[in-house]
């Protein structure tokens, strides 16, 4: 038996043994989080709580597997608990509506197979939407009405509902217009997009009391981490899961509180305490990932900010490095110093795995990968997703189609993939169900195309996961159609092939439960799972914006564009929707987040001129810059060869 309290600090060891009742974990940057959240799970099942009575949410696939991944080596750590088969279940916010619809989204009239949508599936419908209504999609743009979309769905704002209390302007009457044929279509398909996951599974316990009785007698316990980071529909959520027994610990940071843009609202772990009167609120302020050097720069930008809760972060892992101040003529050259420090820590024996290189916005990095070729360092993009690849869709949406007949976005993917010689209106017809008007050749063909879905559906009902994508790759036609083509067809071939060899990990659910949980888990696959599912990453430097290193950590870290109107971004005074005191603390807490992504070492960089669309412009460096004296900071040393 081991002393798993002993391996906690105070704090955590007092989050860690309150059980019932409400608890708030104000966990700074690199505090242990995770740590004292599994330890608290594991805390819960020693003293008696069934471990199935036991919920964790998180945001990303690859934090809710780190988490499963720790509680399941505490488990085995311990005895007595060793065998237990049951475990908690510890999943996304977007899995968890995933899980629930299809177990009890017949009330809701959702077939258990039901389709997600992504974004590029959401995006045609908007168009097609728009073309159906008469609109010139070149005027309209169908990302903002998606993002429109999208932003009402995320405070449980339903069509009908917005249709209902229609403020009387252009744009508000296209978005219910078109809002109301692509919720029809998706009913049609049976298929949610992203935030109906949230918004259906939100409606369902609230509008089924039944149902939300048997969830909550289900799952006593739960855990939210990242509360910062919820919208008003996954707030209500928590709250809703939560319920009377009012056994909810809640992880966050109003620090590292960045995602306003998409409808995160820290001021719901500001009023947590309102919420539960009972809460116990625990902080966790020592670091075990960053420099004193380094915290100390991040508690100086930070303490500026007024919407917080007070604490300063420290450690004992000494003092460290001052930070490096990089001062570039123009943007060609802040990437030529970068490539060139990064490939000397590289030649000194550094991994190029940690290493990172953050911006504020993606143009940045087009210099960067200029500098990193040049310079022979290698280097990833975060963003380029597996589950993203064409020809990876194209199998994925042979599986979902199978399972769901009527989700005709994938039909009409995949009906002419390989091709099968049916032109646009034979597809228009046999998406309208008018098969019996065409040619009697052409009805052959689309016999054959069902047939084929009809043995896919017979596979994935009873096979292991990695027979039926097997089976679907060279039964639908697809290998054999790559094998035919050129290099980057095989290339296209291996990334199948690659699929083939992940979909084995879903083996141990075999049939339908394995490959849905297959489809379900591509469809929300995140952009840090992604770079670290990638198989051809390797060994190399990431680039990235802040946004997306939120959760990660590197030795080194490079933070590049500290100018001013980029670092703090202009974009968002000019389009201040709360306020221009609340975007400005959170492009604060953007630099935060970016300042303790790091463990050993920072630099900092900015360019004296830059070119922004085709105009070259002078800059003053950024105001967050004044807050670092050279106490903290030093110049680039002369010793640096410029790039050149």
């Amino acid at each position: 038996m081991t002393d798993y309290l002993a391996e906690l600090n105070d704090a955590q060891r007092r989050a860690v043994t309150h059980r019932d009742g409400p608890l708030l974990v104000v966990a700074g940057a690199g505090a242990g989080k995770t740590k004292t959240i599994t330890h608290r799970i594991l805390h819960l099942i020693k003293s008696g709580v069934s471990p199935d009575a036991i919920l964790a949410i998180t945001f990303t696939n690859k934090a809710a597997k780190e988490m499963l991944h720790r509680v399941t080596d505490l488990l085995a750590r311990e005895p007595e608990l060793r065998d237990e088969r049951v475990r908690p279940f510890l999943s996304t916010f977007h899995a968890l509506g995933v899980h629930l619809l299809r177990e009890h989204g017949r009330v809701l009239n959702l077939s258990r197979h039901f389709s997600i949508a992504d974004r590029d599936d959401s995006l045609t419908l908007i168009k097609t939407a728009l073309q159906d209504l008469g609109y010139d999609p070149k005027s309209i743009e169908p990302r903002g009405l998606l993002n429109a979309i999208s932003r009402e769905k995320g405070r449980l704002i339903t069509v009908a509902h917005y249709t209902e209390h229609l403020e009387q302007n252009p744009f508000g009457q296209v978005v219910a217009e078109v809002w109301r044929h692509y919720e029809q279509a998706l009913v049609t398909t049976q298929a949610l997009d992203f935030d109906d996951l949230i918004l259906k599974t939100v409606l369902l316990l609230r509008d089924h009391p039944e149902i939300l009785s048997v969830v909550q007698a289900r799952w006593q316990y739960i855990h939210i981490d990242e509360y910062q980071d919820t919208n008003v529909a996954q707030y209500q959520l928590a709250r809703l899961l939560a319920g009377a027994r009012e056994n909810i610990c809640a992880v966050g940071d109003l620090d590292q509180s960045i995602y306003s843009w998409r409808g995160a609202d820290f001021k719901n772990l500001l009023r947590f305490e309102h919420d539960f009167p009972r809460a116990v609120i625990v902080t966790l302020e020592e670091n075990y990932r960053s420099t004193q050097m380094i915290l100390e720069a991040a508690n100086r930008v930070i303490v500026k900010n007024v919407n917080r809760l007070e604490k300063t972060l420290y450690t004992k892992n000494g003092r460290g490095e001052k930070l490096t101040l990089i001062t570039a003529l123009d943007e060609r050259e802040e990437a030529g110093l970068i490539a060139g420090l990064a490939k000397r820590i590289i030649d000194q024996g550094g991994a190029p795995e940690q290493i990172a290189v953050l911006y504020r916005a993606n143009f940045q990095s087009r210099a960067l990968e200029e500098a990193m070729l040049h310079a022979g360092v290698p280097y990833r993009v975060l963003g380029v997703r597996f589950f993203e690849r064409q020809e990876v869709k194209d199998l994925l949406a042979y599986l979902k189609v199978a399972l769901n007949p009527q989700d005709f976005i994938s039909r009409k993917r995949i009906i002419n993939v390989p091709p099968r010689g049916l032109g646009k209106v034979t597809v228009a017809k046999v998406l309208a169900n008018d098969v019996a008007s065409l040619p009697a050749k052409t009805q052959t063909k689309v016999e054959v195309f069902d047939a084929i879905l009809t043995d896919i559906r017979a596979k994935a009902l009873v096979e292991k996961p990695s027979d039926t994508v097997r089976y679907t790759l060279e039964h639908s036609g697809l290998g054999e159609s790559l094998r035919q083509g050129g290099s980057d067809d095989l290339e296209r071939l291996e990334n199948l092939r690659e699929l083939v060899t992940l979909s084995l990990a879903y083996d141990g659910e075999p049939g339908e439960t394995g490959i849905t949980r297959l489809l379900t888990e591509a469809a929300l696959v995140s952009d840090q799972d992604a770079m670290t599912n990638n198989k051809q990453a390797g060994a190399a430097v990431s680039l990235m914006t802040v946004h997306a290193a939120k959760g990660l950590e590197f030795n080194q870290v490079f933070v590049t564009g500290l100018e001013q109107d980029l670092f703090p971004h202009r974009r968002l005074f000019e389009n201040a929707g709360n306020g221009e005191e609340i975007d400005t603390e959170e492009e604060r807490r953007l630099f935060y987040v970016a300042l303790t992504r790091a463990r050993q070492k920072l630099y900092l960089a900015y360019a004296e001129t830059r070119t922004i669309f085709g105009r070259t412009r002078v800059n003053i460096p950024s105001d967050f810059l004044l807050d670092l004296d050279d106490t903290l900071v030093e110049p680039l040393g002369e010793e640096i060869m410029k790039y050149d």
